[in-house]
Formats: structure tokens, C-alpha cells, sequence
């Protein structure tokens, strides 16, 4: 006899907080990348240096590879499988801002493979087991990067049609085909572009980790803390975000032919908790190339100055499959930002000459919310394009700013003991 979808989700959540994932340890052997040449001078770039440490360990059978305290500037470095990456407290990693140290080739961004753009930082492609651990920092010495895109931007003629990919920037890490994956420890700072891209991984841990970029510089842009592309069974845990696009972007593919997309499984399994949100366009995002996200629970986490909780894009263009998507027991610091924000999104589309596609949201459930913040929100489909269903609000205490949540052409939402600036609410 199956089991009810509740008893599914709580057998699931058990196996989730059990080490499924078992990471292998990694080798013993250690090699600093000052005994293959890299100076910690903040100006000399060590790319060659420092992979070359790499490709010692890899040539012995695999190791870990070390950054010792001091700054090393660095274009693209490609890990290899059995070979690890630990930086020592105080050591900073930091990006070239020169772009030739980070020469173009086929990568995996935004939905799709661009045949010609920049590598991230640290780069690993099948490489099962691998951690990327300690104290240090990985440094995108983002800002005169961010000043050329907005330079570029505002002197462009079409403001809207200038994309993301006009500007040649790197990603900290972007990591691919690997499962068994361990993030810990390690402070990502000052981004040129996302943070830490992870695509077709599996069995994927980053923990203790913080994602930053300046209080000072107002939109960084495209500095996502964590891209979680096409991945299943990720757990996000303890980790501090004050980015200033999304924290935590669940993404896919795009377009109508979406969903036949095989380089593109769904995004699944998603487990974030005990988290910080200080700064963000949202916590949570079905991002701007999302298709298939399903099975995501946010929980036990501190939620300050971001423009949304759960941020559902919705693409004219792409068929989508929200689903099963919980928040619970989150402890709200705010006096603006959005709970919910369901509603189309069309920057970029392209329906390539097909009919608009079908698209539904199911099973979105906000729990055990508490604190200030400042709008519910709302919940909007693309017109005769999206279904929207099964929202659940449920133990709910806040004060808001505006306590309405705008439902439009959508199934009514189920309230259960909300409580909005000291009454009872209904929607």
C-alpha cells in the first residue's frame, strides 16, 4: 500500500538527516602551492603555479591541494578527480581581473551551454568525492568588473536586450558531474559573477560557508550565492548570504522545448537550514532559468533584508513544474521585502514560434513564520498559462508593513492559524 504524501515527505526528511551522502575522506597527501612556485604577493598571477600542484596529486593518485594564509591571485584552475582543495585560514584565492587568465570555452550558464565564455575560478567536472574545505576565502575582486557591466549597461541603447553574458567575467567555482561533493568552511567574497554554480551534481554538501559582497556597493550584478543547476540531493547548511541578487537560486532550462531538454534533469531534493539571509534579492528562487523543481524544504532559518522569501518566476516561454516547495520555522528581521512573490517574469523570452506553454505551481507550504517583514505578497499567473494551487499558510505570527497578499486568477490559498500584526487572518 503506498504511503500518504505526508508519511513520504516525513520518511524523507529522516533519510535527509542522516550522512546519506558518506563522502569519502580525502587522500592523505598534501602539497602547498608554494612548493610549486605561487607567491603570496596579492599581485603575481600563480595560475600555472597552483595547477600545477594540482596536476602532481592528480599524476600520484590524488591529494589535496593547499593554499596556505597570504593572497594568491589566480586565473582559471581545473580540478581533477581525487584531487582536493583546502584554504588555510587567512588564505585568500583571489580572481585576475585580467579576463585573459580565463580564456573562453564551452561552459554550462544561464539554462544553456555558451560556446565561448569564461571558466569560474576553481573548476571541477566529474570529480566524485571532492571537498573544497578550511577557512579561507575564495575572492572574485568583483568591483571594477561590476563598474565595466554598468558602464557598458547604461551606455548600451537597449538597456533590457543587454545580457548577462555581454560583460566576460568569472564564476568563484563551478562544479559539474560530481557527486559526493563537500563545500565547508570557506567565505566567498566579492564575486564577479555567481558564486558557486553547481550543475548535474549529486549528493552535494556546503556548509559553514558564506557568500559576501560590500555593503557599500548597492547591486553587485548577477552575485548569486548559490546556483543549484539541474542537481539533486543538496543540503545547504549553516551557511550566512548577503549577496545582492538571489541567495539561493534553483535553476534548469528555458524555452518551450524545456522540458525535453536532457542535459536538464529536475532540480530535486533541495534541503536548506540553520541559514542567515542578511542581504538578497530573494532567499529562495525558481530562477530565471527554472523548469522542473520539486521536493525543496527551508527550515530553522534567520531571514533579514531580502526582497522575497520564496520567489517563483514564472516565464512566458518555458513550461514549469513548481512543486512541493515548504518554508517552515523561519525567524523574519525586516521591515520591507516580500513573504511570497509568485508572478511572471519576462526579461528575456523566446517562444521560438510555438504556442505558449502550460506551466503549474503545487504544493507550496509556509510554516512556522514569526518576526517583522514588510508585504505577504503576491500570488499571479502568467494569464491562461499557469496553474496555481495547494498553498498552504499555516502557524504564521508576523507584522507587516501591508498585510494583504494579492491572489490573482489563482486557487485560494489554505490559512491555518495565521496571526498578522496581533489578528486573526484570513486572505
Amino acid at each position: 500500500m503506498p504511503l500518504p504524501s505526508s508519511a513520504r515527505r516525513r520518511l524523507t526528511l529522516s533519510l535527509l538527516s542522516v550522512p546519506f551522502w558518506c563522502h569519502a575522506a580525502p587522500d592523505g597527501r598534501h602539497l602547498s602551492i608554494l612548493d610549486t612556485g605561487a607567491v603570496a604577493d596579492g599581485a603575481t598571477v600563480n595560475t600555472r603555479a597552483i595547477q600545477s600542484a594540482i596536476d602532481r596529486l592528480a599524476g600520484q593518485g590524488g591529494g589535496t591541494v593547499v593554499v596556505p594564509a597570504g593572497v594568491f591571485v589566480s586565473g582559471a584552475l581545473f580540478l581533477k578527480p581525487r584531487v582536493h582543495l583546502r584554504l588555510d585560514k587567512g588564505a585568500v584565492l583571489r580572481c585576475s581581473t585580467d579576463m585573459r587568465h580565463f580564456p573562453v570555452q564551452r561552459t554550462r550558464i544561464e539554462g544553456h551551454f555558451e560556446e565561448r565564455f569564461n571558466p569560474g575560478l576553481v573548476n571541477a567536472s566529474g570529480c566524485d568525492g571532492l571537498t573544497i574545505t578550511g577557512e579561507g576565502t575564495l575572492d572574485g575582486a568583483g568591483r571594477p568588473i561590476w563598474d565595466q557591466f554598468w558602464k557598458l549597461r547604461n551606455a548600451s541603447k537597449e538597456k533590457g536586450n543587454f545580457r548577462n553574458l555581454d560583460v566576460p567575467r568569472a564564476r568563484l567555482a563551478v562544479i559539474e558531474g560530481s557527486r559526493g561533493v563537500t563545500i565547508a568552511g570557506i567565505t566567498f567574497k566579492d564575486s564577479q559573477f555567481w558564486n558557486l554554480h553547481l550543475y548535474r551534481c549529486r549528493d552535494v554538501v556546503v556548509k559553514h560557508a558564506s557568500f559576501e559582497v560590500p555593503d557599500d556597493y548597492k547591486q553587485a550584478p548577477s552575485t548569486d550565492g548559490i546556483d543549484i543547476d539541474s542537481c539533486q540531493d543538496v543540503l545547504v547548511d549553516g551557511c550566512r548570504f548577503s549577496v545582492t541578487d538571489d541567495c539561493i537560486a534553483a535553476k534548469g532550462t528555458k524555452g518551450p522545448h524545456a522540458l525535453d531538454d536532457k542535459d536538464s534533469p529536475p532540480t530535486e531534493r533541495i534541503r536548506v537550514r540553520n541559514c542567515t539571509f542578511r542581504r538578497g534579492h530573494a532567499l529562495f528562487t525558481c530562477g530565471s532559468e527554472a523548469t522542473v523543481v520539486r521536493d525543496v524544504v527551508v527550515e530553522r532559518c534567520r531571514v533579514q533584508d531580502v526582497g522575497a522569501i520564496a520567489h517563483l518566476k514564472l516565464r512566458p516561454d518555458t513550461p514549469q513544474r513548481y512543486e512541493d516547495i515548504a518554508f517552515r520555522d523561519l525567524v523574519l528581521d525586516s521591515g520591507k521585502g516580500e513573504i511570497v512573490a509568485i508572478r511572471p517574469w519576462s526579461q528575456y523570452f523566446d517562444l521560438q514560434g510555438e504556442a505558449p506553454p502550460h506551466s503549474f505551481v503545487r504544493g507550496l507550504v509556509l510554516d512556522g513564520l514569526r518576526g517583522r517583514f514588510g508585504a505577504f505578497g503576491i500570488v499571479a499567473p502568467n494569464p491562461g498559462q499557469t496553474d496555481i494551487g495547494g498553498i498552504v499558510l499555516r502557524n504564521i505570527d508576523v507584522q507587516l508593513t501591508d498585510e494583504r497578499l494579492q491572489v490573482k486568477n489563482a486557487g485560494k490559498p489554505v490559512v491555518e492559524n495565521v496571526v498578522v500584526n496581533g489578528k486573526p487572518w484570513v486572505v
